[in-house]
C-alpha cells in the first residue's frame, strides 16, 4: 500500500466527517416523523401528540404522527429500525416492542438493543396490585403467606398472554416464590371487570382516574404499587418493594432513532423531549392519562431498554410463558 493511498483514504475519511458534522449542525431541515406502533386514539398516540406542537416549536420542523399498528408493536418498531439513521424517521416506544415482543416472537426482524439509538424516556407508570374485598389478603404479607400455604389457588386476571400486566405478576410471583394461576382475558377492561365482580381475586393492572374512584368506594382493595417508590398516580399505595425487595414493573414509553443516528442530532431530539416535559401543564395531562412524565438522557435511557430487554427476556424463559 502506498502513502498516497493511505493519503487518499485519511483525506476522505475528513471529507465524511466534516459532511456528518455540517449535517447535523444544520438538522432539522424537513417535517420528522414519529412512528406510533399502535393504532390512533390510544395512550400512546394521545401522549405524543401532547408534547407535538412543544418539540416542532423547539426544533423549528413540523413533528407528524404516523400510526403503523400491528404484530404489538412490531411492524412499526420494524420500519424504523431499517429507517436511514438521520434523524427524520424516529419510533414511539414502550417495553413491548423494545423488550417483549422481541422476546416472543421467533424473528421480529430486529434486534431491540443493537437497532436503536436511544433519544429520551417520556413517561412511567407503575402497576397497582388490587384485589376483591372479599379476598382474605388485607395486605401484601397476607397475599404471599395465603399463596405460599395454598399454592396454585390463586388466580389473576391480565390483558392477555404477554401483556405487561401478566409478566410483571410472573415477576411477581417470581420474585416471591409463590405459584398462581394466570386467567388471561381479551383486554384491560374485562380483565379488570373479571376482580371486581369476584370472579377472579386479584390483578396487577394499570392505574386510572376510575381505578383510585373503585378504591375510595370499597369496590377494590389496594395492595401496592409496583414503583420502588410511593406514587402520585396511587395515593396511599405501598410500594411491592415493602414487601419483595427490589420489586419494580413501571410501563414506560420513550423516543428512539435507527441505530447509528449521530450523537449530535440524538442530542437535539433530547434537547426539544426535555423542554416539552418540563412544562406543568404537560405533566398535569400525562398523570390524567395514568403516567408521570419524566425525560431522561440518551444514555439513560439506553440503559434502561438494554435491562428491560434482558429481564423480560428472563421472565418470559423462566416463567415459560408462550402466546396462544
Amino acid at each position: 500500500m502506498t502513502f498516497k493511498w493511505w493519503r487518499g483514504l485519511l483525506v476522505g475519511a475528513a471529507l465524511c466527517t466534516t459532511a456528518s458534522a455540517a449535517f447535523a449542525q444544520n438538522y432539522p431541515t424537513k417535517p420528522i416523523r414519529i412512528v406510533v406502533p399502535y393504532p390512533p386514539g390510544g395512550t400512546a398516540d394521545i401522549m405524543i401528540r401532547t408534547i407535538q406542537d412543544l418539540v416542532t416549536a423547539s426544533l423549528g420542523q413540523q413533528i407528524v404522527v404516523d400510526n403503523r399498528p400491528g404484530a404489538a408493536g412490531v411492524v412499526g418498531a420494524r420500519e424504523v429500525a431499517r429507517a436511514a439513521p438521520d434523524g427524520y424517521t424516529l419510533l414511539f416506544t414502550n417495553p413491548g416492542p423494545s423488550a417483549v415482543a422481541p422476546a416472543l416472537q421467533a424473528d421480529p426482524g430486529y434486534d431491540p438493543v443493537a437497532d436503536f439509538a436511544p433519544v429520551s424516556l417520556v413517561s412511567r407508570a407503575p402497576l397497582l396490585l388490587v384485589v376483591h374485598p372479599g379476598f382474605g389478603a388485607k395486605d401484601l404479607a397476607g397475599l404471599i403467606q395465603i399463596a405460599k400455604e395454598k399454592p396454585g389457588t390463586i388466580n389473576y386476571s391480565s390483558a392477555g398472554p404477554g401483556s405487561f400486566g401478566h409478566l410483571s405478576t410472573e415477576l411477581f410471583v417470581l420474585a416471591a416464590g409463590v405459584k398462581m394461576v394466570h386467567v388471561p382475558y381479551r383486554g384491560q377492561a374485562p380483565a379488570l371487570a373479571a376482580v371486581l365482580s369476584g370472579e377472579v381475586p386479584m390483578s396487577l393492572t394499570s392505574p386510572s382516574g376510575s381505578m383510585n374512584e373503585y378504591v375510595k368506594e370499597g369496590k377494590l382493595r389496594l395492595l401496592g404499587v409496583s414503583a420502588l417508590q410511593p406514587s402520585p398516580l396511587a395515593p396511599g399505595a405501598i410500594p411491592i418493594a415493602t414487601a419483595i425487595p427490589g420489586f419494580e414493573a413501571e410501563f414506560w414509553f420513550g423516543v428512539t432513532a435507527p441505530a447509528k443516528t449521530s450523537p449530535e442530532i440524538v442530542a437535539k431530539l433530547n434537547a426539544a423531549i426535555v423542554n416539552a416535559l418540563a412544562k406543568p401543564d404537560i405533566q398535569q395531562k400525562f398523570l390524567t392519562y395514568g403516567a408521570v412524565a419524566e425525560s431522561s438522557t440518551p444514555d439513560e435511557f439506553a440503559r434502561l431498554t438494554a435491562a428491560e430487554a434482558a429481564r423480560w427476556r428472563e421472565v418470559i424463559k423462566k416463567a415459560n410463558v408462550q402466546l396462544d
